[in-house]
């Protein structure tokens, strides 16, 4: 695509998810509210969609009855459990299958990375999702929070991980699931694993070996505030705390279409970034990779600030995880984590069974209705306009 081709593709772009210019030469946000967000999300959702057809055609038959129907859930009966995720098996395709209902499209993560359905043994259904992974390297309100230098941040990162897919799925979801599956995170059951798959590895940035210990894990809101993880409490014991939010910078609004554009063009000016894509070759290479490309195109980088705030939040696993990562010295003192049957017991009456008796809406889900989560948006006048109504 020629360079003027290109840049007219950008603005079109832009122009197309409701960015206007403000006075400050920056990119203003048509609306801050969900829908705004999953508007802006939109284009990226629906490519996703579009390739994974053929594995949702293939698979969305023989998957479909591990999801609930609304009507024969009996909220006390709810028991949740952790069910490991391994590569080219059923729960991964699964997991790969609930994923795509997401109204953000969800990353494939990078790194170390854990994965786990959510199963409710109760009803023998898929109940929700956790994977974790690497985190991202530049996080200022996590770094200021424990008091990190970036010698420090390169040889304790390795003590981290990042929930990059945390969430309920419906009916449950329905029921504050989300809650539910958000505690999940901090439990023994987790911090084992761990230790069982990366207590001895070799930090992929700083090719050190490494004894890693789970010290605390990450998320953040893809839709500004969060209303799951604040205040998120069991019998008085805090399993994430909010520490502030990302500055509004980012990549998402950039589709893969126009990304794999930005990469042909930099690769017919043998630019190195249009291939380094392996994890290791320095931080988030797809943000690097559209920075270089806007460079040599003369566009501001300013249209990487798309505006949303994203909340970010932080699960210590042990007492003193702040202390150890801050000095790179101590044991962990874990003894207070409760198993996930414990969280799961706690969180169903604490959140769901007391949702249920409020509202009986979740009840009117169908399992059909995954049909329409796995729909592509439909674009009016208005612009996109979601299908999935209950994601």
């Amino acid at each position: 695509m020629p360079d003027a081709m290109l840049k007219r593709a950008i603005r079109e772009h832009f122009t197309k998810l409701g960015f206007t210019k403000g006075a400050d030469g920056l990119l203003q946000l048509p609306g801050s509210d969900k829908d705004d967000v999953r508007r802006l999300h939109a284009g990226q959702r629906d490519e996703r969609i579009a390739s994974s057809k053929p594995f949702i055609e293939r698979n969305l038959g023989r998957l479909l009855n591990h999801f609930a129907d609304g009507a024969d859930i009996e909220p006390e009966k709810i028991s949740l459990r952790l069910i490991r995720v391994k590569s080219d098996t059923w729960q991964s395709n699964l997991f790969r299958l609930a994923s795509l209902t997401w109204s953000v499209p969800v990353s494939s993560g990078f790194g170390r990375r854990m994965r786990y359905l959510v199963w409710d043994d109760g009803h023998d259904r898929l109940a929700g999702l956790i994977a974790l992974g690497d985190p991202v390297f530049n996080l200022r309100v996590r770094d200021n929070l424990i008091g990190w230098s970036v010698g420090d941040r390169e040889d304790r990162l390795v003590g981290i991980m990042d929930a990059y897919v945390l969430g309920a799925i419906p009916p449950y979801s329905m029921l504050l699931g989300g809650k539910a599956v958000a505690c999940l995170v901090r439990s023994r059951d987790i911090l084992n694993d761990f230790g069982e798959s990366y207590g001895s590895s070799v930090g992929i940035i700083s090719g050190k070996a490494k004894s890693a210990s789970l010290l605390a894990v990450t998320t953040s809101s893809s839709m500004g505030r969060s209303s799951v993880y604040n205040r998120l409490k069991l019998s008085g014991e805090s399993y994430f705390m909010p520490i502030g939010y990302t500055q509004g910078w980012g990549h998402f609004h950039i589709t893969e279409q126009l990304f794999s554009h930005m990469r042909t063009f930099l690769r017919l000016r043998d630019h190195h970034y249009a291939d380094q894509h392996e994890y290791g070759g320095g931080p988030n290479w797809r943000l690097r990779t559209i920075k270089a490309a806007l460079v040599e195109l003369g566009v501001s980088e300013s249209v990487l600030r798309h505006g949303i705030r994203r909340e970010v939040f932080i699960a210590q696993m042990a007492t003193n995880s702040f202390e150890i990562l801050r000095n790179g010295k101590g044991v962990p003192n874990t003894a207070a984590l409760s198993t996930v049957e414990e969280i799961s017991r706690k969180a169903v009456d604490r959140w769901m069974i007391p949702r249920a008796l409020r509202s009986t809406d979740f009840r009117q889900w169908r399992r059909s209705n995954l049909q329409e989560l796995l729909a592509p948006r439909t674009e009016t006048n208005d612009g996109y306009i979601e299908a999935a109504r209950f994601s």
